[in-house]
C-alpha cells in the first residue's frame, strides 16, 4: 500500500494511537474501522502495507489524534540488534500501542518479543484479538492470560466488538496536563527559596520560563517563594529566622551549599527539576550504574536535541568528557550528535548523556529516551550525571522521592 502523505508528524502534540502486528492480522482493517473510512487498503497478500501510513482523525469526544497503520512486524530484523528499525521508531513514539493478533493462532515469536519490549515503554497498550469470525484458539487465551494481558475480542470483517475497542481507546489515552517543576513536592506555608542562577547552559528565555512556573506553582500551592542572587544568598540566609524548606539553584554552586546548609534542609538545581519535568529521573539513576563499569576506549553518545547555542558546544564537547575521565581515570570514545532521533546504527555503544531537552517538550525528550530503552542502552542525562561526578547525589534528588526510593533501590541491588 502507497500514500502519497505518508510523513510522519511525530513532534505534532496529538496523541499518537500505532496499529502494529504480524502480516495479515488485519491492521489496515482495524483503522478503517476506527475511522468509518476506508482509509488503508485491505488486501489478503500478506505485506500488503509496506510502509507506516498516518491517519489524522477527530477521535470524539477526545480530539484530534494520529492514527499510524504500520508494517508487519516480521519486516523488521531484531530489536536487540541495537538499530533504529522503523518499528523502534513507531513504538518509542506512542501515546497508545493497539496489538492486532489473528485469533485462529497461537502467539508467534514475534508477538512475544514485541510485548517484551512495549514493557519497556511508559506507554499504554492494548490487544485486540481480530477475526473471531472464524473462531478464537483457546491456546491463545491461555498465552494471554499466562502474560497477564487483557484483550478484546474483535471481527473487522462482521465490524464486532469494535465501539467498544474504540471506548478504551479514548479512555486510555493520556491527558494532556503540564508535568510540574515543584507543584508536587511543595505544601502551603513552605518556604522556598530560588537562587536565580546565571547560567549559561540554559538559554535565558527558557531559564525565565521556568523561573515564571516555579514562581506561579508556589502561589497556586500558597507556598512562600523568596528570589536571590547568588552572591546574595549568605545575607538572606542570615535575614531568615529559619531555614528555607527548599532551596533551588544551579549546578556550579550545589558543592558549597550542599556544605554549608544542614542535611536537614532539602536543595536541588532548576536543571534537576528541568530534567524531571521533561523526562524521567529514575531511567537516569539506572544509567547511571553503568558509568562504573566503563573501560578503556568505549564508546559514549552524548546526544543533543537541537542545534546548541556556544555554552552548550562545550558542555558537550568539553566539560562532560573532562568530568567522566577525570572521575574514571580513563580515556573513552566520545561522539556527539545533534538529531531528533539517534543514528540509526547504535553498534558498540555503552552509555547515551542526553541533554535536558531545555527547548523541546517533555514528549520530544520521551521519545528519544525510549529509542534509548528499546535498544537496551543505559541513558543518563547532562544534570543527574553532573550531579553523581560532583558527589552530590543523593543530596540533590532528596525533594523528589520517587527518585529517592529508586536510589535506595539500587544500591541494594549492587550490595
Amino acid at each position: 500500500m502507497e500514500n502519497t502523505d505518508n510523513t510522519l508528524h511525530f513532534e505534532d502534540n496529538r496523541p499518537q494511537i500505532s496499529i502494529v502486528g504480524r502480516r495479515n492480522v488485519g491492521k489496515s482493517s482495524l483503522l478503517n474501522k476506527l475511522i468509518a473510512q476506508d482509509y488503508s487498503i485491505v488486501s489478503e497478500s500478506p505485506g500488503t502495507t509496506t510502509k507506516p501510513v498516518e491517519k489524522e482523525y477527530e477521535l470524539l469526544p477526545l480530539g484530534p489524534v494520529l492514527l499510524v497503520d504500520t508494517a508487519g512486524i516480521e519486516e523488521e530484523g531484531e530489536l536487540g540488534e541495537k538499530r533504529i528499525s522503523q518499528t523502534i521508531k513507531i513504538l518509542s513514539k506512542s501515546d497508545l500501542i493497539v496489538v492486532v493478533l489473528d485469533a485462529r493462532d497461537r502467539l508467534h515469536p514475534k508477538e512475544i518479543e514485541l510485548f517484551a519490549n512495549v514493557d519497556k515503554l511508559d506507554s499504554r497498550c492494548l490487544v485486540a484479538v481480530n477475526k473471531i469470525e472464524f473462531g478464537t484458539n483457546q491456546k491463545l487465551l491461555s498465552e494471554l492470560k499466562e502474560l497477564r494481558i487483557t484483550h478484546f475480542e474483535i471481527s473487522c470483517k462482521e465490524n464486532v466488538g469494535i465501539e467498544e475497542l474504540k471506548r478504551k481507546i479514548i479512555r486510555s489515552l493520556p491527558s494532556n496536563e503540564q508535568q510540574t517543576l515543584i507543584k508536587d513536592i511543595v505544601s502551603k506555608g513552605d518556604i522556598i527559596l530560588l537562587v536565580v542562577p546565571e547560567s549559561r547552559q540554559i538559554p535565558a528565555s527558557k531559564l525565565l520560563q521556568n523561573q515564571l512556573q516555579l514562581i506561579n506553582e508556589a502561589f497556586e500551592q500558597e507556598a512562600i517563594i523568596i528570589l536571590c542572587k547568588e552572591d546574595e544568598l549568605n545575607q538572606t540566609l542570615i535575614n531568615l529566622k529559619n531555614y528555607p524548606d527548599l532551596i533551588i539553584t544551579n549546578s556550579d554552586n550545589i558543592i558549597k551549599i550542599s556544605s554549608e546548609i544542614p542535611d536537614k534542609v532539602k536543595i536541588t538545581t532548576l536543571s534537576l527539576l528541568m530534567s524531571r519535568n521533561k523526562s524521567d529521573l529514575k531511567l537516569f539513576l539506572r544509567g547511571l550504574k553503568s558509568l562504573d563499569r566503563l573501560q578503556n576506549g568505549d564508546k559514549i553518545l552524548i546526544s543533543e536535541l537541537c542545534s546548541n547555542h556556544p555554552s552548550e558546544d562545550e558542555m558537550a564537547a568539553e566539560k562532560i568528557p573532562r568530568l567522566i575521565e577525570h572521575y574514571l581515570n580513563k580515556k573513552l570514545n566520545f561522539i556527539k550528535v545533534t538529531e531528533k532521533s539517534f543514528p540509526e546504527y547504535l553498534t558498540d555503544i555503552k552509555l547515551i548523556i542526553q541533554c535536558i531537552g531545555c527547548s523541546k517538550s517533555r514528549k520530544a525528550v520521551t521519545h528519544k529516551m525510549n529509542e534509548a530503552k528499546l535498544l537496551d542502552i543505559p541513558v543518563v542525562n547532562y544534570s543527574l550525571l553532573i550531579s553523581y561526578l560532583k558527589g552530590t547525589i543523593p543530596r540533590v534528588i532528596s525533594p523528589f522521592k520517587e527518585a529517592i526510593l529508586e536510589w535506595e533501590r539500587l544500591k541494594l541491588s549492587s550490595i
